[in-house]
């Protein structure tokens, strides 16, 4: 019983010696007698027991290397501190495991002396407009050097790039210089097309108030012409109207006496007349005159009847004139006539 114990024991040894498991993104570096035999993958692997051993377990998981800052000098002999992150995995276990005693030393150590290189080659201004470059060569670089050693340079990145003091005082006030002039400029740029919106506002407007301006010319001169030829058509009409109609040259000269009292009882200062019609309105009042004297005063007496051969009378006493002038001057003189033959009686029997 004792002795099959033992060797129920020595046979589970036994299997557990044989059988290894690598799990899942890892590899095992397997030695016989001391000699590089062969990589395990992942899953359940067998090796010989007592003359096969594991060397090493290698995981090919992305690994990130974060360095940290290094002195770095530029070319214009600025020194400043750069840190940057590695990232890196493994594509060939026996070579991580046998070409390098340490690895992540190795990789940071290449890290920073291929970032000197690179920087000592650049100025301050383009170590920090760079940083896309510097990344791509020093991953470059980087990958190159290291594929001896079974790892493989995914990404670098600048992480940090830290300067001087004093250079970051200096920064600081031409940061604040620069934005000042931005800030001067953009105002500048405000203020001219501010200016400029308003010239052009006020030369729109104005050219919308000449076009304005014009068109109610325009519009006056249109309804002045307009008003102007109907006065024409409707004084041409009253001509042609009274020359159809026969009236007299005597009623005409009566029409104008009675425009004449229109004009005087307006405002008008000054009246211009012809000379002819001057002469014919000095008789006509002349002979007002009498006529009003001689019923305003009783004792005067009219010795002598108007004369019936002025052009006057004679117009006055035409039976084919019926307006009111006419018929008053017409009664006026038949008085006078009766008044002067009474007194010539009355003298005649007095003597």
């Amino acid at each position: 019983m004792t002795a099959a114990i033992i060797i129920i024991v020595l046979i589970i040894i036994f299997l557990a010696a044989t059988i290894k498991i690598v799990p899942e993104s890892n590899e095992a570096i397997v030695e016989r007698l001391g000699k590089y035999n062969r990589t395990m993958h992942a899953g359940v692997n067998f090796k010989m027991p007592f003359i096969e051993t594991v060397r090493a377990r290698v995981s090919l998981k992305e690994a990130v290397l974060d360095f940290p800052p290094q002195p770095v000098i530029t070319k214009d002999n600025v020194t400043m501190m750069i840190d940057s992150v590695v990232y890196m995995k493994v594509f060939d276990s026996m070579l991580y495991t046998y070409k390098i005693s340490n690895p992540r030393q190795g990789v940071e150590t290449l890290s920073a002396t291929t970032l000197r290189n690179l920087v000592g080659a650049l100025t301050f201004d383009e170590t920090l407009t760079s940083r896309d470059t510097i990344n791509a060569k020093l991953q470059s670089e980087l990958d190159e050097a290291t594929d001896a050693w079974g790892i493989k340079i995914t990404r670098v990145e600048v992480k940090n790039i830290q300067p001087p003091k004093d250079i970051q005082e200096v920064m600081t006030k031409q940061m604040r210089a620069e934005r000042e002039k931005r800030q001067a400029i953009t105002e500048a740029e405000a203020h001219k097309q501010s200016v400029v919106t308003t010239a052009e506002g006020d030369k729109q407007a104005k050219v919308l108030a000449a076009q304005a301006e014009a068109e109610a010319s325009v519009a006056r001169a249109e309804g002045e012409a307009k008003a102007t030829r109907l006065r024409a058509e409707a004084q041409a009409y009253a001509l042609k109207t009274l020359t159809e109609s026969g009236v007299s040259p005597e009623v005409l000269k009566l029409k104008g006496y009675e425009a004449i009292q229109g004009v005087a009882n307006g405002n008008a200062t000054k009246i211009f007349m012809p000379a002819s019609l001057i002469d014919e309105v000095s008789n006509a009042e002349i002979l007002g005159e009498g006529i009003k004297s001689a019923f305003s005063n009783p004792s005067v007496k009219v010795k002598k009847a108007p004369d019936m051969s002025d052009p006057h009378m004679t117009i006055a006493l035409s039976p084919r004139s019926d307006s009111a002038i006419h018929r008053n001057v017409a009664d006026t003189s038949k008085a006078m006539q009766y008044e002067q033959a009474a007194d010539d009686k009355k003298e005649e029997d007095e003597e």
